[in-house]
């Protein structure tokens, strides 16, 4: 399936790049979310004739990605959930628990900017998390994770 990309995709191209892709990738995720359209010559012309304003769409979210990575840098959370006397939680901390905590401490985060490369976390302990704000722009922030009382 052959598509022009409208923003830049992460391991698949910049925007205004031709890609190949499978057929459920493309149908299921690129065109529903609007990064690409369908590589024909009416989308084509479509595309040339809006590029002026998906370069500046996608300059304002490269921007705004650096304003929110210099916001995050050094920030930290602490969640406090059921634990066993050894640290061993009942239960897990997902990426979900961390995008809640740090938006109740005042940092827009979405879950599905917070990357937890091992997985959730089953013990207490201080803990380095990825956020990905943009293709280009990632940050780590620390995430504490204590037993309450």
């Amino acid at each position: 399936m052959e598509l022009i990309l409208l923003e830049k995709v992460k391991n698949l191209g910049n925007l205004g790049d031709k890609v190949n892709v499978k057929p459920g990738y493309g149908r299921n995720f690129l065109l529903p979310t609007g990064k690409a359209a369908r590589a024909n010559a009416e989308n084509i012309a479509a595309f040339e004739a809006r590029r002026a304003e998906y370069e500046a769409k996608a300059q304002g979210q490269l921007t705004g990605a650096e304003a929110r990575k210099a916001k995050l840098e050094g920030a930290e959370v602490t969640i406090a959930v059921h634990a066993s006397p050894e640290g061993k939680l009942y239960g897990s901390v997902s990426p979900r628990d961390i995008a809640e905590a740090f938006t109740a401490k005042g940092f827009e985060i979405d879950k599905s900017e917070v990357i937890q490369s091992e997985g959730p976390f089953r013990n207490t302990g201080e803990f380095e998390v990825a956020v990905t704000l943009h293709a280009d722009i990632q940050t780590t922030v620390k995430v504490i994770v204590v037993a309450d009382k």
